[in-house]
């Protein structure tokens, strides 16, 4: 989890995301006082199942280690066949905004001719 949660595009995402939700808290007091309370009930529902499922994962702990690498390995082949990955958002949507005027432009071109 972590290691998909330190890559450059999910991580700028989140911030994104993040950014957006402190943003709409700030400015909307009733959605404020909805967040705030779904919050805490996330909140409690967490420390309710982490009770429950530790002992669960003392148990398991190997499998979750052995699944854990494969996962990780997994993930460093993705990260080399899609570099895409390794950019921010705002790339990606600079990026795409770019070639999509290009074509465009390219197909001006194509219809003036």
């Amino acid at each position: 989890v972590s290691q998909v949660a330190n890559l450059t595009l999910v991580s700028s995402a989140c911030d994104m995301v993040s950014t957006a939700y402190a943003s709409t808290k700030e400015s909307h007091p009733y959605i404020r006082s909805v967040c705030d309370a779904a919050e805490k009930g996330v909140k409690s529902v967490t420390e309710a199942t982490a009770s429950c499922v530790q002992p669960a994962l003392t148990t398991l702990e190997p499998h979750v280690a052995a699944a854990s690498e494969y996962a990780s390995k997994g993930l460093d082949k993705l990260g080399e066949k899609l570099p895409l990955l390794q950019k921010p958002v705002e790339q990606i949507i600079s990026d795409t905004k770019e070639f999509v005027s290009s074509r465009v432009a390219d197909a001006k071109d194509a219809v003036s001719s």
